[in-house]
């Protein structure tokens, strides 16, 4: 990132990341300080200690994760993520916790946390190492941590541990705005609406920093809470009294941590203005208990109709929920449009302003870490990769963003490279490349191993069916369709997500009916000349080429030869037009945008394209180019996943996350303003095409 450029940029969503300075604690360790407040991060005393002492114990979490239920989500709201501390100390608790209660097994927890100005990776990771060093027991959850961290720009970072039904939401920017965005209405009343169960009030001191506790803060607070969230810190400034009470909490100061004689804990009563500020300094947490009230969905079984991306991807996160789900599909899984030899995960930029609110950003950082984890489990399943890490360079033929803009992100996310560094990466020995955009993060999503790793969870079940009725009660959903054999059959299920692309609207007519758009994937298998001049990662131009290696298993759903070298290019776009047969004039519509873009691949693709293979799919988009996420207008159990275009596989990921949010009561990792822009209600799907 240029600092020049940053600090003359326009400060809205653009994040400052913190300045970290080191001062020695009381026990000689040397610990962090934030140089833009002056303040500590974590006690002098002993941080952890502080940390399980005011918000684990006061907020009552041993007891209250303990008494989880099955499929029931605890909700933590923290204010100051900071090093990270208190996510840790919460994370081993939980952990703990499972490994002693057997119903907790399918209980989750959900953290949630705000940062205006969070510690660059470099910094947390000495921070964490020397807590590493103080804390052993904290070692094993420092690892995922770091290796998920997000990049720091505004918005909304989801981090998935989904090994401990962990799931983490990092808010990058003003807390206010941030809790501001947290959607809790719904447009059903069926669906259940998410709330805080406890608060971590872990800002630097009201004296450092009052913006952490203004108004607006204990506004959000009052509006995403219920009766019994509690809260606790470590503070008991006027101001933090003073604000919790005037917004529905009732106060109690409790013995503090160390030398602090004092702190705080508070809980949501039915009636506003009470205060129980004792000055009877012996007295206990009992009188002050938080009850445990489940208003969590307990649906049993979905079934998803469509098995392309954006029902695989529904399907595990539901599944993910404890949820069992059945995955239909008129045909198999990936039959359609989602089932190319390989998908370029490459983000579409936007300036910087606008990232926060900008669903493709958002999703891009989500798929990139969903689909580095998904290798994990691709290792100890012996299969492909999902991702193939390759990096992807564009050339900015069609871009809405200039270099300029581009120093504004993060260079670890986005950056331009100097023109022989661009050569080199690339392969592109004879062009200017002077102007690009390098994306370290981009790699190529091998479709076949992300769906054998899906349909590999025990909850998920696979069914050919095609469907003809869906017939909505109150109490279930009968979908009804013909198999394999064209025998009838029934399906009763708790909730319908409906994923099937176009053919959505033929099965509700509630879904938009979309613009249906033909596109058209080649590849054709180089010679070893060919190759060695070929480029070496995905380029992005009018279009894009994509070099990769078959893997087992490819040739289930494409002509390619295991263990052998491809070429990609795509796509074609043809509007209007269904039909999936191959063409050879769209094989030389992809050769010739490649050669337009880079002309010394004129004498390198073969001009003779009657021998590649190819694939066609049919897209689907809206007048916006938004998705469609979310519930059916009038239905209690129907909802849909649909109109991804040609970016399914950076959407569908966030977007499914999102849908089950809204089906189960948890918080989306999208703002309230983009979950209406999603909604199969919005205006602008109103109107038909003509």
């Amino acid at each position: 990132m240029s600092i020049a450029h940053h600090t003359n940029a326009e400060p809205l969503n653009i994040i400052t990341p913190a300045k970290v300075e080191w001062q020695m604690d009381d026990t000689g360790n040397m610990v962090p300080v934030s140089g833009e407040f002056g303040d500590v991060y974590f006690s002098h005393a002993d941080g952890l200690a502080e940390t399980r002492h005011v918000f684990l114990e006061h907020n009552q979490l041993p007891d209250r994760l303990a008494g989880l239920v099955p499929k029931q989500c605890f909700t933590i709201a923290e204010l100051g993520f900071g090093t990270g501390l208190n996510l840790l100390a919460t994370w081993q608790l939980w952990r703990q916790l499972r490994d002693t209660y057997p119903q907790l097994a399918d209980a989750r927890l959900h953290f949630i946390t705000t940062e205006k100005f969070p510690i660059p990776l470099a910094d947390l990771t000495h921070i964490l190492a020397l807590w590493g060093q103080r804390a052993p027991e904290l070692v094993a959850l420092i690892e995922p941590l770091l290796a998920a961290y997000p990049p720091l720009i505004a918005g909304c970072h989801r981090l998935d541990f989904s090994y401990d039904n962990l799931t983490v939401d990092i808010w990058l920017g003003d807390a206010a705005q941030s809790l501001s965005k947290l959607a809790i209405e719904r447009p059903q009343q069926s669906a259940p609406q998410p709330h805080i169960d406890a608060w971590f009030l872990d800002g630097f001191a009201p004296s450092c920093n009052s913006t952490l506790w203004a108004d607006s803060i204990f506004t959000q607070m009052q509006r995403l809470s219920r009766p019994h969230t509690t809260a606790a810190t470590y503070s008991c400034a006027g101001i933090v009294k003073r604000g919790l009470k005037e917004h529905g909490f009732a106060i109690k100061k409790v013995k503090g941590f160390g030398r602090k004689r004092e702190m705080l804990t508070a809980i949501m009563t039915d009636t506003n203005h009470i205060d129980v500020t004792s000055d009877n300094k012996s007295c206990d947490n009992e009188s002050h208990d938080a009850e445990q009230i489940t208003t969590d969905s307990t649906f049993n079984h979905t079934a998803i109709i469509g098995a392309g991306v954006s029902g695989l991807l529904t399907a595990w996160s539901l599944a993910n929920r404890g949820i069992a789900v059945t995955l239909l599909d008129k045909t198999a899984p990936l039959a359609g449009a989602s089932g190319n030899p390989r998908a370029l995960l490459a983000l579409k930029m936007t300036p910087i302003h606008h990232v926060d609110e900008h669903l493709h950003t958002i999703g891009y950082l989500y798929s990139s870490r969903l689909y580095r984890d998904l290798n994990q489990k691709a290792t100890q399943l012996n299969t492909a990769p999902v991702l193939e890490p390759t990096g992807a360079l564009d050339l900015l033929v069609k871009a809405n963003i200039g270099t300029e803009q581009i120093e504004d992100y993060p260079d670890e996310m986005a950056t331009t490279l100097p023109h022989e560094q661009a050569q080199n990466i690339s392969g592109i020995k004879e062009q200017d490349l002077s102007e690009n955009l390098y994306l370290p993060q981009s790699g190529l999503v091998n479709p076949q191993a992300l769906k054998t790793i899906i349909l590999t969870h025990p909850l998920i079940r696979f069914q050919q069916l095609e469907v003809s009725e869906i017939n909505e009660t109150e109490q279930q959903v009968c979908i009804e369709g013909s198999d394999q054999n064209q025998e009838t059959v029934s399906i009763l299920a708790d909730h319908v997500v409906i994923c099937a692309a176009f053919e959505s609207h033929q099965l509700d007519k509630r879904i938009f009916d979309c613009r249906k758009i033909r596109g058209q994937l080649s590849w054709f298998r180089p010679s070893l000349e060919q190759l060695i001049n070929l480029p070496k990662i995905p380029l992005k131009y009018s279009g894009y080429c994509a070099p990769f290696n078959a893997k087992a298993g490819d040739d289930e759903l494409n002509t390619v030869t295991a263990g052998k070298p491809y070429l990609l290019l795509g796509a074609s776009f043809i509007r209007n037009d269904t039909d999936t047969d191959l063409r050879d004039e769209e094989h030389q519509i992809s050769r010739d945008k490649l050669v337009a873009a880079i002309p010394e691949m004129e004498s390198i693709v073969p001009a003779d394209t009657s021998l590649w293979q190819g694939r066609a799919g049919i897209r689907t988009q809206t007048p916006d180019y938004h998705p469609i996420v979310g519930q059916l207008t009038n239905s209690q159990r129907i909802w849909t996943i649909s109109a991804m275009g040609a970016k399914g596989y950076a959407l569908a990921p966030i977007c499914a996350e999102a849908l089950a949010g809204m089906m189960l009561g948890s918080f989306a990792p999208l703002s309230n303003a983009m979950l209406a822009r999603l909604s199969p209600n919005r205006t602008r799907l109103q109107t038909p095409l003509t």
